[in-house]
């Protein structure tokens, strides 16, 4: 692999990576547990704060950001104050917000974790509320996502569609979005929560163990999963499974196991799929082969995953982790 130490900044600073998918306002609400409600056998939570922060697609987008390289984000959110406060906070993380289409009426796909503690300790996530927009994207909204979406692959060096199954990623925007990455011929990397097996004809996918665990019959198995990959016409098939490390396949070549960095104990894995989409995604768009943008998103997650809420990972952490620990990539 070139080492990236030396690469990193220059090349990732001369990219430009569109990510289009559900963008997911990903809110952190803290309190201190006073005492036991008289009403219930429940604790009584002191609220201290409500922090907002990008989630799923625009986690991958903040992600990129903070790996210095210019994103631009496509995707839907309501006119409503936590369509506000995601906006706010992607703007904070340096992504534009130009092409992310307000839609009144429409309810912004948010995640509350609900953290508590007593005075002095570590919060927990003790719940999680999930807001999800109640209706499917009108027809003109929909046509002017997809004409977002085409745009920015125009001018991107890689492309990430980012599915977290709320009505973003539909079969006529990524068949658009598919024909317009073939007619420059970048990458298209696809990451999807439930509903992978619709996206054929992509370059690449990054789900997890349990994901492909509901697609194969044995998704430990090399042979199956590139007979997936051959199913789904995808050049490669980038599998994270936790602190086990990541798996590569590619049809016709030897699988390549790829071991974990940092500890194995993660302090907090939210968001972490997106880091290494991000990562695999920018490293493609560098040039490098699946294998060397995958361990590069290897060490993007290890990073991520020992940092507490929806996080990102800068260049100089990649560049300082990879020159730290080097792990071999291993056939398998």
């Amino acid at each position: 692999m070139t080492e990236p130490t030396d690469i990193l900044l220059k090349d990732f600073a001369a990219k430009k990576i569109a990510v289009i998918g559900d963008l997911v306002a990903d809110q952190f609400l803290s309190g201190s547990i006073a005492r036991v409600s008289r009403e219930a056998p429940v604790f009584i939570l002191r609220h201290n704060e409500t922090r907002t922060l990008p989630g799923a697609a625009a986690n991958t987008a903040a992600n990129i950001a903070a790996l210095g390289a210019e994103v631009a984000a496509v995707g839907v959110v309501g006119e409503d104050l936590n369509g506000d406060a995601l906006c706010e906070a992607l703007e904070q993380a340096r992504v534009p917000t130009g092409r992310i289409l307000r839609v009144p009426g429409r309810n912004t796909p948010t995640k509350v974790r609900v953290l508590a503690a007593h005075q002095h300790a570590i919060h927990q996530q003790v719940i999680r509320i999930d807001y999800e927009p109640t209706a499917e994207l009108d027809p003109t909204s929909a046509d002017r996502l997809i004409e977002a979406a085409v745009a920015a692959c125009a001018e991107a060096d890689a492309v990430v569609i980012s599915d977290y199954n709320y009505g973003t990623a539909t079969p006529r925007l990524f068949d658009a979005v598919k024909n317009a990455v073939e007619h420059r011929g970048i990458p298209l990397v696809v990451d999807s929560r439930f509903r992978l097996a619709e996206f054929a004809g992509a370059t690449s996918a990054t789900p997890n163990q349990d994901e492909v665990d509901q697609l194969v019959e044995n998704g430990e198995s090399v042979e199956q999963l590139e007979g997936l990959c051959r199913r789904l016409k995808f050049r490669s098939l980038l599998v994270t499974r936790g602190n086990s490390g990541m798996l590569m396949v590619r049809p016709g070549q030897q699988a390549v196991a790829i071991p974990a960095v940092g500890p194995l104990d993660a302090v907090d894995v939210t968001g972490a799929g997106d880091t290494v989409t991000a990562a695999y995604a920018l490293g493609l768009a560098c040039g490098f082969d699946e294998v060397d943008a995958a361990r590069l998103a290897n060490h993007a997650g290890g990073l991520v995953v020992m940092k507490r809420g929806t996080a990102v990972v800068t260049a100089d952490e990649l560049a300082a982790s990879i020159a730290k620990e080097r792990p071999k990539a291993i056939p398998v």
